[in-house]
């Protein structure tokens, strides 16, 4: 009982009270003369007085055909059959479920709940004056410096200004391993910090944070139904008062027959069955068609479903996407910062015979190290030797091919082709993709340096994955050169590539994506940038890169994966289907087997007993199978959450 609730105990307690006094009563009544339906009238109302005050009050007001109301129909009706045990354990046995049920629901609840633990509920604000104020988040500014001690919980999105330590970014993103971060490197909101002492320079006020954005995400997502939860509630709406129409026929009109024809001339059906037998099978017709077992594990499938991506750092926005996600056979994907890493990186350094690979390098990063070109900045990074301002003179931008400058005394050119032919110099070919970055000293050719954008480590692993899990389709959109983008589609294994795209092609590129779609199936597109939300919103399904993506782009999305890695995509997609799976084994079930049993019900074959099972006992398997999707597939290496 430690793992349940206050009100869980207490209605566990009541379930074995009257189970108790139920058992008793079984085992004594056939020796006593009083009147029983006064002693099984207790146990009657320990376990269900609750459930006949719902009735009655969703009765006064106006909301009449619901499980209580049938409940309450069906046990009283019991009572007036004699059926007094039968009352007492169809009650007993509602109630069974119902602690069941809510027992499921809290289990799920528990992982969207863990997210919201990562609310920060105060901020260290540094003062002018060097003193540190515990404050409310949302006043905090941006340009602001907080302070961060070991084991809390960073408030605000923002650069650390002083001080190293490690994260825990497991209830953003997932993952289980910390990340390093350093004066410089960026923090996320709602991560721990698990070691030193952190000074961070606020960049994005609170209501613009990461966990703002994921809490805003989580506590929304129950408000977009999918369609299969839209269809239960529309199907609860006119299921219950048909079937009380019908069951009030099947009392009614065999009882009216069995008042008004004589003996000789009535039907066979009718023979051997009084108005007493007709009203207990309306009873247990009643009791069979409570329609629990879809009411409440259907949402209860795609809440587990949503919870348990969440767990993963995989924020979806509400059932509608999840389900049709469960259908994308297309993924369309943005390469820049999407697949690749986003950022220039040194991918090869090819130096003539003369030169050296790092005497190559470091006469680049000389002469480049005052310009802010992110080609630049490539190459300082990629160069382990120390830079001297001392040592370059003469720096001579020249726009649209590169830079020259004196480096220790020597003439250094660092540019591109066409800087080559200026200088009337043979600069030779290269195979590998990329930007290509070619160096000479005192005029004379040393080599080139090849700058590239990288694929994501796990980015050709989700192209295998999403290709394992039946997606037909994946295509990528880019805006950078047909070559790059060539080599780049052939490296993941990407079935098509469109490139030298401006952000409307993308949007008409995805268009004529979606009208070759198979009808039934989704297109998904994944993207990071600001220039990718129109298309995150044209597509069937937007899934964003929530890490370093755009805020745009993260609200245009339909799903945010928290920590950029695209392999997540098939996982979510594992989750998607798992829980459509789900929910259609519970309709197919619950609706079966209430169609089976209530046809033998209508027929006297059918006990109360059956009845209860197919209520109560299709209700418990229903939401057993519904909690499944709590427990989601994970990744190669990971084990099952």
């Amino acid at each position: 009982m430690g793992n349940l609730s206050k009100k869980q105990k207490k209605m566990l307690r009541r379930i074995l009270i009257a189970a108790a006094l139920l058992a008793v009563l079984a085992l004594a009544g056939p020796r006593l003369t009083i009147p029983l339906w006064p002693l099984y009238l207790i146990p009657y109302l320990i376990i269900g007085w609750d459930v006949l005050w719902k009735a009655i009050r969703n009765i006064a007001h106006g909301q009449v055909f619901d499980e209580n109301f049938l409940m309450a129909l069906a046990t009283v009706g019991a009572f007036f059959t004699t059926e007094y045990s039968e009352a007492v354990f169809v009650m007993l046995f509602y109630q069974v479920g119902e602690l069941f049920q809510d027992y499921a629901v809290g289990k799920s609840r528990q992982s969207i709940a863990a997210l919201m633990d990562i609310r920060p509920d105060t901020a260290n604000l540094e003062k002018a004056d060097g003193t540190v104020e515990e404050v409310d988040p949302e006043d905090v500014a941006v340009g602001d410096i907080i302070v961060v001690k070991p084991g809390e919980r960073i408030p605000l999105d923002g650069d650390v200004v002083e001080g190293t330590s490690t994260l825990d970014t497991a209830a953003l993103t997932g993952e289980s391993v910390p990340r390093d971060a350093g004066v410089g490197d960026s923090v996320l909101s709602g991560c721990v910090n698990q070691a030193g002492l952190l000074r961070v320079r606020v960049t994005k006020p609170y209501g613009e944070s990461t966990v703002a954005r994921v809490l805003d995400l989580v506590e929304n997502a129950s408000e977009k139904k999918s369609r299969s939860e839209q269809f239960i509630t529309r199907f609860a709406r006119y299921y219950t008062p048909c079937v009380v129409l019908s069951a009030a026929a099947l009392f009614a009109v065999p009882s009216i027959l069995l008042a008004v024809l004589p003996g000789e001339s009535l039907p066979g059906f009718l023979l051997g069955t009084d108005w007493l037998g007709w009203l207990h099978r309306a009873l247990i017709f009643l009791v069979i068609s409570c329609p629990c077992a879809l009411v409440i594990s259907v949402p209860l499938s795609f809440f587990g479903g949503i919870g348990g991506a969440g767990k993963c750092g995989i924020l979806v926005k509400g059932g509608n996407y999840l389900e049709a996600l469960a259908k994308a056979e297309t993924v369309v994907f943005d390469k820049t910062g999407t697949l690749t890493q986003g950022t220039f990186t040194v991918a090869a350094v090819h130096p003539e015979a003369a030169f050296t690979q790092e005497a190559l390098l470091e006469y680049a990063a000389l002469a480049e190290q005052w310009s802010d070109h992110p080609i630049a900045q490539s190459l300082r990074e990629a160069c382990k030797a120390p830079l001297d301002p001392a040592r370059v003179t003469d720096v001579e931008e020249l726009a649209g091919l590169g830079v020259k400058a004196r480096v220790d005394g020597r003439e250094v050119a660092v540019g591109n082709a066409r800087l080559m032919e200026c200088q009337s110099v043979n600069a030779l070919p290269c195979e590998l993709p990329g930007t290509i970055v070619h160096v000479t000293v005192d005029g004379v050719y040393a080599g080139h340096i090849v700058i590239s954008d990288l694929p994501k480590a796990d980015a050709k692993d989700a192209i295998a994955a999403l290709k394992a899990a039946g997606v037909r389709r994946t295509v990528m959109l880019t805006g950078d050169a047909r070559e790059v983008a060539a080599a780049v589609a052939a490296q993941l294994g990407v079935d098509e590539f469109h490139a030298e795209l401006l952000p409307a092609d993308k949007v008409a590129l995805t268009e004529q994506l979606l009208a070759s779609t198979a009808p039934g199936t989704k297109l998904a597109f994944v993207g990071d940038g600001i220039n990718d939300a129109p298309v995150l919103t044209r597509a069937d399904i937007g899934i964003a890169m929530g890490a370093m993506g755009a805020d745009a782009a993260i609200e245009a999305a339909d799903i945010v994966l928290m920590d950029d890695k695209p392999s997540k995509i098939a996982q979510a997609m594992a989750i998607a289907r798992k829980t459509v799976r789900i929910v259609r084994e519970n309709i197919v079930f619950a609706l079966g087997v209430k169609a089976a049993v209530l046809i033998l019900g209508a027929l006297g074959d059918a006990t109360m007993w059956a009845a209860v099972f197919a209520d109560v006992g299709v209700a418990v398997i229903a939401i057993l199978n519904a909690m499944r999707a709590l427990r989601v597939p994970k990744m190669d290496g990971e084990k099952n959450v």
